[in-house]
C-alpha cells in the first residue's frame, strides 16, 4: 500500500472514496443516538445531514454509512464510519474505525481511498478528554495498514484486494499541529507494517516456515532495517549447553535456529544504561511431541511461533523508530515432533543455567526453549527481560479473548509496560506470579518440573517455571496464546494471526529510552 499525508480541505479531495468519522453525542447510555460528523466541512455536513437525522445510522463503533455522489464534494463516495459514544472517544477507537473503512473498501473493488482526520472542533460540546493529535494520527494509520492484511496467500484463485493508495487528509493549518500529525503518520506506517510482518510470519504453514526459514527471514529483515543478526543451529546450542532447547528440537528432522538480533541506538547509551532483552518462543509447528495433541485443531499449531513473530515485528519497528536504548532479542525456534529421537515424559534435562528439569509432558515445550533463551539473553548483557509466547491454553480459560496474560517479578517493569499500553491499545491483564506458587513445579527427581501436575492454574505454573531462569533480573512474561489468532473476521481486521504484542513490546522498550 502506498500511503501519503495531505493537508487540504476534505471536500476538495478527488478520490473514489472519502472516509469521515462520526460520534454519538447523545448524553447517557440509554438516550436515543445522536450522530455528529467530526468535520468542519460544510459540504460534507450538508450531504450527510438527512441520513444522520434519519435514525438509520447510530455511529456505533465500526458502523458505516455510504453516500454516493454527495453535492459539493469532489469524492465519488463518502463513507461515514462510527466511533461510538463521544465520552468513549479514544485513539484506539480511531484505529478500529480506520480499519473498518479499509475493510469496507476492499471487497467492493475500491483500491484508492482517503481518510479524513477527525476534527473535534466540529462537535457542539468538545469531549472532556480531547484526542492527542500525534497518537490519534498514528492509530488511524496503524488501523488502516492492519486492515489491509489477508490470509489467503496460497489460494490459486486468489483475488488481490489490497489497497493500492491511501491518502490521509488533515485540514488543520497550524505548524505545531501539522508536525504532530506528520510524526504520527510516519510512526503509524512503521508500526502497521511491522505488525503485518509478524502476522505474515505466523500465517505461513509449517512446511514453508521451518526454523531455518524463520532465521533467513529474520536475517533479511535485519539487513533491510539495519539490525545486527546472527543465526546459528545445533552446534551452537550444544556449545552453549542449551539442554532444554536441544531436547525439544531433537525430535524433528528440521534443525533448530537460534536467532540473535541487536539494536544499537544512534546516540551511544551510557555504560550503566539498561539493555532490554526481548525473548520469543519460535515453535514453528507443535504436535505436542510424544504427548501428542488431539488431531482437531492441530493445523493451527503453526501459530506457536507467535511470540517469536511479535519480537521480530517489534525489533523491526525499533530499528526504524530508533529509540535511545540498547536492545537484544533472542529467538529460540524449532519444531516439537514425535520420533525415535524425541524427548520423553520422565526425562530429566539440564538447562543452560544448570537447572535440572523433570519432563512430565512434552507438550509443555515452549517454556523449555524459553528457559534457555532467557538465560542466554542475560549472558548477552540484558538487564531487563520480556518474553512473549503462545504458552498455555489455560490463559484463555482464565481471561477469555479480550486480554492476554501479563506476569512479572518486578512492579516497576510492569508500570513501564502498562504505561505503554496507553499507546498500544492492546489488552493485557496482570496475573499472580508469587513464591506461594513455586511448589506447583517442585520436582522429586530434579530441581523443577515442566508442568504443574494439575489442571488448576496452568498459566501461573508456566510463568513460575520461567521465573526460575531470570533470577533477580526485572522480567515480564506475556502469555499471548488466547490472543494471537482471531477465529472470525471483524469489521476492522481479518481472521487469522493478530500480531498481538508487537505494539506493546515496542512501547515498553520506548519507555526506557532516554
Amino acid at each position: 500500500m502506498n500511503a501519503e499525508l495531505l493537508f487540504s480541505e476534505s471536500h476538495d479531495v478527488k478520490t473514489p472514496l472519502l472516509t469521515v468519522f462520526a460520534v454519538d453525542i447523545a448524553p447517557g447510555k440509554d438516550a436515543t443516538p445522536s450522530p455528529a460528523l467530526m468535520t468542519t466541512s460544510d459540504p460534507l455536513s450538508r450531504s450527510a445531514a438527512h441520513w444522520l437525522g434519519s435514525g438509520e445510522f447510530k455511529a456505533a463503533l465500526g458502523e458505516s454509512l455510504l453516500l454516493h455522489s454527495p453535492a459539493g464534494v469532489d469524492a465519488e463516495r463518502v463513507l461515514v464510519v462510527g466511533l461510538g459514544k463521544v465520552k468513549s472517544l479514544s485513539p484506539h477507537a480511531l484505529r478500529k474505525a480506520a480499519g473498518a473503512a479499509v475493510r469496507f473498501a476492499k471487497p467492493r473493488g475500491i483500491r484508492n481511498l482517503a481518510i479524513k482526520f477527525p476534527n473535534e472542533r466540529a462537535l457542539a460540546d468538545e469531549p472532556e478528554n480531547p484526542l492527542p493529535v500525534e497518537l490519534s494520527a498514528r492509530a488511524l494509520v496503524e488501523g488502516a495498514y492492519i486492515a489491509d492484511f489477508e490470509i489467503d496467500t496460497y489460494r490459486s484463485d486468489r483475488k488481490d484486494t489490497s489497497i493500492e493508495s491511501l491518502t490521509f487528509v488533515s485540514s488543520e493549518r497550524g505548524r505545531t499541529h501539522r508536525a504532530e500529525v506528520q510524526r504520527g503518520f510516519e510512526a503509524g506506517r512503521i508500526v502497521g507494517e511491522s505488525q503485518n510482518f509478524a502476522r505474515a510470519l505466523v500465517n505461513e504453514p509449517g512446511n514453508v516456515l521451518t526454523p531455518t526459514e524463520l532465521g533467513k527471514r529474520a536475517a533479511a529483515m535485519a539487513e533491510e532495517v539495519g539490525l545486527h543478526c546472527d543465526v546459528s543451529s545445533t552446534q551452537m546450542l550444544e556449545h552453549l549447553g542449551m539442554g532444554a532447547f536441544l531436547a525439544v528440537a531433537k525430535g524433528s528432522y528440521e534443525p533448530p535456529a537460534l536467532i540473535v538480533l541487536r539494536y544499537e541506538p544512534p546516540t551511544p547509551a551510557p555504560a550503566n544504561a539498561p539493555v532490554l532483552g526481548l525473548v520469543g518462543k519460535g515453535i514453528t509447528f507443535d504436535t505436542g511431541g510424544i504427548s501428542l495433541k488431539p488431531a482437531d485443531g492441530m493445523d493451527k499449531m503453526k501459530y506457536d511461533m507467535g511470540g517469536a513473530a511479535a519480537m521480530l515485528g517489534a525489533m523491526r519497528a525499533i530499528a526504524l523508530l530508533k529509540p535511545n536504548v540498547r536492545v537484544v532479542s533472542v529467538i529460540c525456534s524449532c519444531e516439537n515432533m514425535p520420533s525415535g529421537r524425541a524427548y520423553r515424559p520422565g526425562d530429566v534435562l539440564k538447562a543452560m543455567s544448570g537447572t535440572t528439569i523433570e519432563v512430565l509432558n512434552t507438550d509443555a515445550e515452549g517454556r523449555l526453549v524459553l528457559a534457555d533463551g532467557l538465560h542466554y539473553a542475560k549472558t548477552l548483557g540484558a538487564t531487563h527481560l520480556i518474553n512473549a509466547a503462545t504458552l498455555t491454553g489455560a490463559i484463555g480459560v482464565a481471561l477469555g479473548q479480550l486480554n492476554a496474560g501479563l506476569f512479572s517479578n518486578d512492579d516497576e517493569a510492569v508500570i513501564h509496560f502498562q504505561r505503554g499500553l496507553e499507546t498500544s491499545g492492546e489488552g493485557f491483564w496482570r496475573m499472580p506470579c508469587t513464591d506461594e506458587y513455586r511448589d506447583t513445579i517442585k520436582s522429586s527427581i530434579g530441581d523443577i518440573m515442566n508442568t504443574g501436575g494439575s489442571r488448576y492454574g496452568g498459566a501461573i505454573s508456566a510463568a513460575m517455571f520461567l521465573k526460575e531462569f531470570v533470577g533477580d533480573t526485572p522480567w515480564l512474561h506475556l502469555d499471548i496464546a488466547n490472543m494471537a489468532w482471531i477465529d472470525d473476521n471483524k469489521p476492522w481486521i481479518s481472521k487469522g494471526p493478530s500480531g498481538v504484542g508487537v505494539r506493546s513490546i515496542l512501547e515498553w522498550v520506548r519507555t526506557y529510552a532516554s
